[in-house]
């Protein structure tokens, strides 16, 4: 009798351990949200979630529409740009979250020890090509995008300004990948910050067989099935959004302060 209920107790004990591993997994499960516009800046956090197996789910941030001014969203992302990311999983696993796209992409970097080097000198090769992006590409094909396309005025001296930087910017990153495959050696963060952009050459008119090396960067990285699964991430939301339309400019553009 005494062996019959020790045995009822070790049971017991190990339902009670079972159940307790089983919310530690579904806790561990829970997936990172991402605040999201399919975008170039937008497919720098797809692709590298993708890239790293990570469970996330979408959430739509509708630039067209002003959703990025919402005070839900400007809790998560202050200066109301997408994309940010909720971990639930954080530091201490407590849930943190995070807005900038590179900053964005070394947290999961160091989160997942994926694409983002440890050793100090192999990381110092991908940081300075990510913030090169940061500051570089990314801003200068932007105006140049804005310029070209949807300035209410032709202005044909920042058209030029524009266009010079990023056909310059090109030729950097061309010079860069005449002698390695990527642009910090070994597939990176930095390439997944840069792919957005770079992809978008010909809007940006510019000639990308001007530039052999960049050409065929761009060829191999747009041919990884994340990738492809990073830059296809919602692309169906922008479906009928006239981006000419003066009210989507009124929300998109000559944004000032908004005071507490």
């Amino acid at each position: 009798m005494a062996r019959a209920k020790k045995r009822g107790v070790a049971k017991r004990g190990q339902d009670n351990r079972a159940k307790t591993a089983a919310k530690k997994i579904a806790k561990q499960a829970k997936p990172i949200e991402l605040y999201y516009w399919p975008t170039p800046n937008g497919f720098k956090i797809s692709i590298m979630l993708e890239e790293c197996g990570l469970t996330y789910v979408l959430k739509p941030v509708n630039i067209s529409k002003g959703e990025q001014f919402k005070p839900d969203f400007l809790k998560i992302a202050p200066n109301n740009r997408m994309p940010a990311i909720v971990d639930p999983q954080g530091p201490g696993r407590r849930p943190i979250s995070i807005f900038e796209s590179g900053a964005i992409l070394q947290y999961l970097g160091r989160k997942t020890g994926k694409f983002y080097p440890s050793e100090e000198r192999a990381r110092v090769e991908v940081d300075q090509w990510l913030f090169w992006q940061m500051g570089g590409l990314g801003p200068m094909a932007g105006q140049l995008n804005h310029f070209k396309h949807y300035a209410r005025e032709t202005l044909d001296y920042a058209i030029k300004r524009y266009d010079d930087e990023v056909n310059r910017l090109y030729g950097v990153m061309n010079t860069r990948l005449k002698d390695r495959p990527f642009l910090a050696g070994k597939y990176s963060i930095a390439d997944m910050a840069c792919v957005g952009w770079a992809n978008l050459w010909q809007r940006q008119g510019q000639d990308i067989e001007q530039f052999p090396n960049l050409k065929r960067w761009l060829e191999t990285v747009k041919a990884r099935p994340a990738v492809k699964r990073g830059m296809e991430l919602g692309m169906e939301l922008r479906k009928g959004i006239d981006m000419k339309d003066p009210n989507v400019q009124s929300v998109l553009f000559n944004q000032r302060a908004r005071l507490a």
